[in-house]
């Protein structure tokens, strides 16, 4: 339950009046403009001055709801992480008894999707990261990202069967994710300016490229799980 503080403010009449405030309110709209501010400048050039304003509240608020512009940035991330897992479920709305095969074209859909959407800022916010880094992010991206992949490993571990190795499952894992990571950011994520220059080819079909990840990945699978039986065989 949210507890609502009472504050006095005094017109200009000398009338006191009396002003609901919400803490669980103030804090959400400064991650949201705070979401909207880091990812667009970056860590350094963002102020907290510029979040406060955009969250129609003062610094002191993020002085007291985050106690630093650190850990405001960290979980502004985390927010817009979680809002995009949201916007795009990791399993596609697929019990977990559906067949192996539909949950990982499911999950293969569901990640393109989150990468190709405009709305996804926790994108902004890594690419920024890239061109200048400030560490911040490296724990609470291991902390989110990691059930991700967790789903993307025990789907691949399926479809390899018993005898795989525990090599032979990264390597599938990471072949699929890079070919539904690669394509999104090195050309559906350039600038609209530049899209009709020269460059990397972009996925303007998403279903269809994740009908073709899918096909493509259960090929190299199934190679990979007959190779890795035949050693079981051989000894």
């Amino acid at each position: 339950m949210n507890v609502l503080n009472v504050h006095l403010k005094y017109t200009c009449e000398g009338i006191i009046i009396m002003a609901k405030y919400n803490p669980a309110t103030t804090r959400e709209s400064l991650l949201e403009a705070a979401c909207d501010v880091f990812c667009r400048k970056g860590f350094r050039d963002a102020t907290i001055a510029e979040i406060s304003k955009l969250a129609g509240t003062n610094i002191a608020s993020v002085n007291y709801h985050f106690r630093s512009k650190e850990t405001l940035y960290i979980e502004a991330w985390r927010r817009s992480f979680q809002e995009s897992i949201k916007a795009h479920p990791l399993d596609g709305g697929l019990s977990d008894d559906a067949p192996v095969e539909d949950r990982l074209r499911a999950h293969i859909f569901a990640t393109i999707s989150r990468l190709a959407d405009k709305n996804n800022k926790e994108f902004w916010f890594v690419q920024r990261e890239f061109a200048s880094p400030t560490g911040l992010l490296e724990e609470v991206i291991r902390e989110e990202i990691t059930p991700v992949r967790k789903i993307t490993e025990n789907l691949v571990r399926e479809l390899l069967g018993p005898h795989a190795s525990k090599d032979d499952t990264f390597y599938c894992e990471v072949s699929i994710m890079s070919q539904c990571v690669n394509p999104m950011v090195t050309g559906n994520r350039l600038p609209e300016k530049n899209k009709n220059q020269a460059g990397p080819p972009r996925i303007r079909d998403i279903n269809a490229y994740t009908d073709h990840v899918l096909k493509f990945s259960l090929a190299g699978i199934k190679a990979a799980r007959k190779n890795a039986e035949q050693k079981k065989k051989n000894g």
